[in-house]
């Protein structure tokens, strides 16, 4: 189903124009299904205490492995989030926190990636999974 990865501006477009992914600013480093990095700043995303909050280390794990799963399925493919799950380690109240998702498959209809997200001294702050739901573009009307 993957086919060549497009230009990483054009998958910023795509995902983040005017979204939460802007909102919370996330932001892509490298995306291709397999490999996925995003950083997200803590500053804009805590919780009442001042830590980063929970459900936005969610968002970024999810948008890292949705994005995966679109690439997968690229270009007019469809994919939807089906699950997510996260655990978190520590947490941090300052800086950049970056995401790196793995893909752990990518089939036909479902594809699974598991995200780490780490503080800048690297150390480990959430291991999320996400599994999408995948379906590749519908063939175009024949012209013959």
């Amino acid at each position: 189903m993957t086919q060549p990865t497009p230009p990483l501006d054009e998958i910023l477009a795509t995902f983040a124009t005017g979204t939460l992914i802007d909102r919370m600013g996330i932001r892509l480093v490298e995306a291709t299904p397999e490999h996925l990095v995003g950083t997200m700043p803590v500053e804009g995303n805590t919780q009442v205490a001042g830590f980063l909050h929970g459900g936005a280390s969610c968002v970024l794990a999810e948008t890292l492995g949705s994005v995966g799963a679109f690439l997968h399925v690229w270009p007019g493919g469809l994919a939807l989030g089906t699950d997510i799950n996260a655990t978190h380690h520590r947490s941090v109240r300052s800086g950049i926190v970056t995401g790196v998702a793995t893909a752990i498959t990518l089939g036909r209809t479902l594809t699974s990636h598991e995200v780490v997200i780490s503080d800048e001294e690297g150390r480990r702050l959430c291991t999320a999974r996400i599994t999408n739901y995948v379906r590749a573009a519908e063939p175009g009307p024949s012209t013959s």
